[in-house]
């Protein structure tokens, strides 16, 4: 089957009586420029281990294999995972877990080392998916993902622009964004009813951090943009546990840290945060 076409595609579903779920985000990849868009912006090669999240019908599977990829690939739907089983039946390259992706054991998955996350997201959990990832000690150095429009946006949102949010601080502390391409509704089946965009993760260094002070940035900014509105000296008074700060103290602690005292969290960039988190009183 050319999982690129259309009309098979659709005619594979119609055969078994499937009928892709949305609740489960399943849009199927079904144009070959973005096809090979997504796999040349990887810069997957030959032998590289690929984590591969949601294959679906495996456009992407297939592609990453015929560059010679070693591919990891976790599919939650039953069906999907049976179809993949006895497509790749004769492929040693492909190995295949069927599970939940939110359910699965990162410390274990990820200690077997990836050169690259490679995925056509699903669009109801994908976020989730990639922060778990992301956020990970042994996370891959490279992630090449397709995303809701929107949702790239926020990843790559910069310091006082609206999207700026938790995701993407998280996101750019360990990670360089960079959308490379808008996609559009079409290049999927069933059509979604908004536009996605490519986006890749490029590991960096810039802005390390111990494992304590890796919990207190998670902590302070999931806390800030949950109070976004609030300046961020103000809101401190609120927290609870070791977030939590007296307004004079905060105001004196990001002061110190070169920060107006009257800033909002989305005005800071990933710089600002680290410095906070290493400042932060004992």
């Amino acid at each position: 089957m050319n999982l690129t076409s259309p009309t098979q595609v659709r005619e594979w579903c119609q055969q078994r009586g499937f009928h892709p779920n949305r609740t489960l985000g399943q849009n199927f990849l079904i144009d070959r420029n973005i096809l090979e868009s997504i796999v040349d912006a990887a810069g997957v090669g030959a032998e590289q281990r690929v984590l591969e999240i949601g294959p679906g019908l495996g456009v992407v599977t297939v592609e990453l294999l015929r560059r010679g990829a070693q591919v990891v690939a976790i599919e939650k739907d039953h069906r999907l995972a049976a179809w993949l089983t006895e497509t790749f039946e004769h492929e040693p390259r492909l190995q295949l877990h069927t599970a939940d992706a939110l359910e699965v054991d990162w410390d274990t998955l990820l200690a077997t080392r990836f050169d690259a996350l490679v995925s056509n997201l699903p669009y109801s959990v994908g976020t989730r998916i990639l922060l778990d990832v992301a956020t990970h000690v042994a996370a891959p150095p490279v992630m090449t993902v397709t995303v809701q429009l929107e949702v790239a946006e926020r990843f790559a949102a910069g310091p006082g622009a609206e999207a700026r949010g938790q995701a993407g601080v998280w996101l750019q502390r360990t990670y360089d964004v960079s959308i490379v391409r808008v996609i559009k509704p079409t290049c999927f089946w069933p059509k979604p009813e908004i536009s996605s965009a490519l986006v890749r993760f490029t590991r960096h260094d810039r802005h390390a951090l111990s494992v304590t002070e890796t919990r207190r940035y998670l902590e302070l900014t999931r806390f800030a943009f949950m109070h976004r509105r609030k300046q961020l000296a103000a809101a401190l008074r609120n927290a609870s546990g070791e977030l939590c700060l007296e307004t004079a103290v905060a105001q004196e602690l990001l002061a110190a840290c070169g920060v107006d005292p009257r800033i909002r969290a989305e005005e800071l960039d990933v710089a600002q945060w680290c410095t906070l988190v290493r400042a932060w009183p004992a």
